[in-house]
Parts: C-alpha cells; sequence; structure tokens
C-alpha cells in the first residue's frame, strides 16, 4: 500500500482551535480536519506544513509543538500524519479548498466529523 506523507497544523487563535471542513469535490467529502497538506520533495514536515497553510488559508503561522505522528489506513492508501502546534502570525483567514471553517473551544472538537487519521491527533490535543 502507497505511503503518503502529510503534515498538518493544530492552529490556535486566542484559546481556540481552527477547524476546517473538506469539500465536496474532496476525498472525504464533508469531514472536518486540522488543514494540511502533502509532504513534497526535499521538504521538511515543518516546511511543508507553513506554505500547506500559506496557500490553502492565506495564514502565516508559527510553529509551537510537534505532536506524535499518525499512521492510518485507508481502503486506497495508508497517511502518515504528521502534526503541529502553531500559533497565527499574520494574514486574513481565505479560503481556497475548503467548504468551511470554525473556531472551536478544545472541548468543542470532538462535536465534529473528523476525517479518521484526524481523530487520535484531536486526542492527543485534548490530553495535553
Amino acid at each position: 500500500m502507497r505511503t503518503i506523507k502529510v503534515s498538518c497544523a493544530i492552529i490556535e487563535v486566542e484559546n481556540r482551535v481552527l477547524a476546517v471542513q473538506r469539500s465536496e469535490k474532496m476525498k472525504l467529502p464533508l469531514k472536518w480536519e486540522f488543514p494540511g497538506g502533502k509532504i513534497e520533495a526535499g521538504e521538511t514536515p515543518q516546511e511543508s506544513i507553513v506554505r500547506e497553510i500559506r496557500e490553502e488559508l492565506n495564514l502565516d503561522i508559527e510553529l509551537v509543538q510537534a505532536l506524535k505522528p499518525v499512521v492510518h489506513d485507508y481502503p486506497d492508501q495508508r497517511v502518515q500524519l504528521i502534526p503541529f502546534i502553531a500559533k497565527m502570525t499574520g494574514g486574513t483567514l481565505k479560503l481556497h479548498e475548503h467548504r468551511q471553517y470554525r473556531l472551536l473551544e478544545r472541548n468543542q472538537l470532538r462535536d465534529l466529523d473528523w476525517a479518521e487519521a484526524d481523530i487520535p491527533v484531536v486526542k492527543q490535543y485534548e490530553e495535553l
């Protein structure tokens, strides 16, 4: 099975956390996730997540802490998800790929219908 390395960011904004909903056209349509994307060849996970957040959300972030990577097997591929906690440092939120976003309290995260690979990341973050 093919493994795809993906970075994601748990972006904290004034004691709340940014979650984004996948569009109807994306794989896993309408599932919620922490924003991020594939790590390109020659890119570190840290470089990848900063680039992806700028491209997808028009935001600048500062990485605060790395969390434990998660491996999840979907029917067609294996995803290695490398999560980071980040703070927003600039930009104006603009969705380029996602359907909608929410800024949630930490205890509200489980209320969303998360993509399966993101569920262990939600649990890790809640336990901090």
